[in-house]
């Protein structure tokens, strides 16, 4: 079991150095691979990075917790996603191509021509919430060796970080990138091997549905709470587009289409992205809810850890090595990518100089993954918790903006920071008082920062 483990981690190491030896000593390279990137690395690169420990951890916990009703999640999350992407995605490889920005805040920055102060305050704002972001990817792995290999959380948190590191420091984006293609093959690999092996043991599909049939109420729709409210019905689930439609606020995904070699094969990207992240968050829904029935006899665990106890009594000891690398696997293809945007944010947007070695920036990418590190191990919240907090505050900071200024609007820096406290203050009362329990508890902050702004936009 820690054999084949620590083999997948080996090749994932190697390919990430081996990627490094192609790295170029210049900044553009370092933040955006020389904008070089193939679709299909682009597609599959966004994919892995998008669907982190999160997915795993966070998203299998909480599918255990609701059932079926976690099916909008993915339907919203998805669909919001693809929705988006058709106007933004080649607009924002095209803005790239018009300057040498190499990070999403200064590009942000110079599309909305609002000067220095808009882009280090952007900066600001993404290195913030994505150090937190990463910290929650080390959580995430450091959980799954806990429980599997009855390590101390804090071994698993420090070997993620230490190839995390080696890699990121060597290569940048690109080791990221490449990375992230065999991150993206073992994720969907092993998740299929341990659905197939799950539906074979409880005696197939519709044995399986005879058992969920058993549990009360996790075979409805929606929640119990709103089954008799059309109006929540209905809110629900589009809510959940918004969280989808977020995706444009999150730097490092969009970083990937930044770096598309050239902007009429942003189609052919968003192919691969799509067609892998629909069979992997499948995957991950029916792995969830798999745990439940699978599971039943645990009488109280951390719904958070159902995949690891999953793979150790369905399988053989290597095959759940296999699993536990593709959950590693995947804490560490959103971390990277995570540090090297935190990393961009100091460098090119917050202290931005033309003078920086590549030396100094990556010792700033050490300091970085130093610092998220740290978090991940004063950190004991939970993963879904803190991945849904990170993306949903990115999402309100950003998501409005780049849809106004999308439709060839721009927005003074008055009126983006009187909007950006509308959404957060909004977010955090929403959050205190419980009102997201049936909704996404970003879409009322979302709709109240992007009408402000809308009303007080400007015609370029």
């Amino acid at each position: 079991m820690i054999l084949s483990f620590l083999i997948i981690l080996s090749i994932i190491a190697i390919i990430g150095l081996s990627a490094g030896r192609l790295s170029k000593p210049n900044k553009s390279d370092y933040y955006l691979a020389s904008k070089s990137l193939s679709p299909w690395l682009v597609g599959l690169s966004a994919m892995a990075t998008n669907n982190s420990g999160y997915m795993f951890i966070g998203l299998i916990g909480f599918t255990y917790l609701v059932g079926l009703p976690s099916i909008w999640l993915m339907i919203g999350w998805i669909l919001g996603d693809f929705l988006i992407s058709k106007t933004i995605h080649k607009k924002i490889n095209q803005e790239t191509s018009k300057n040498s920005n190499v990070t999403y805040a200064s590009v942000i920055g110079a599309w909305a021509n609002q000067g220095s102060f808009f882009t280090k305050f952007i900066g600001l704002l993404s290195l913030i919430f994505l150090i937190v972001y990463a910290s929650a990817q080390f959580v995430s792995g450091g959980k799954t060796l806990m429980v599997i290999f009855d390590w101390d959380l804090w071994l698993g948190i420090g070997i993620g970080s230490f190839i995390v590191f080696m890699y990121t420091l060597v290569g940048g984006i690109r080791a990221s990138i490449w990375t992230d293609v065999i991150q993206a093959i073992i994720m969907v690999v092993s998740m299929i091997i341990l659905v197939v092996s799950c539906f074979i043991s409880l005696g197939g599909i519709n044995d399986a549905f005879d058992k969920w049939l058993l549990v009360d109420n996790y075979l409805n729709l929606f929640p119990l709470e709103i089954q008799h409210s059309i109006f929540l019905k209905l809110i629900y689930p589009i809510s959940w587009l918004v969280a989808g439609l977020f995706v444009i606020g999150q730097p490092h995904i969009m970083v990937r289409f930044m770096a598309l070699k050239d902007p009429g094969l942003i189609e052919r990207a968003r192919f691969h992205y799509y067609i892998w992240y629909l069979i992997f968050y499948f995957l991950a829904f029916c792995v969830g809810m798999l745990s439940k029935i699978y599971l039943s006899n645990h009488n109280s665990f951390d719904p958070e850890l159902a995949l690891p106890l999953m793979a150790l009594e369905l399988l053989n000891p290597f095959m759940v090595g296999v699993i536990i690398a593709g959950i590693f696997a995947a804490t560490m293809s959103t971390a990277d990518s995570l540090i090297i945007n935190c990393s961009g944010n100091i460098s090119q947007d917050i202290f931005k100089s033309k003078n920086y070695s590549n030396t100094q920036i990556k010792l700033i990418t050490f300091a970085v993954a130093l610092i998220s590190t740290t978090i991940a191990l004063l950190n004991n919240n939970s993963v879904f918790s803190i991945v849904i907090y990170a993306w949903t505050l990115l999402g309100i900071s950003f998501a409005p903006l780049v849809i106004i200024l999308s439709t060839r609007k721009t927005i003074t820096t008055k009126t983006y920071l009187i909007g950006l406290l509308i959404g957060i203050i909004s977010f955090f009362v929403i959050n205190h008082y419980g009102v997201n329990k049936f909704i996404y508890a970003g879409f009322i902050p979302f709709c109240l920062n992007l009408s402000y702004i809308y009303l007080k936009r400007k015609r370029n």
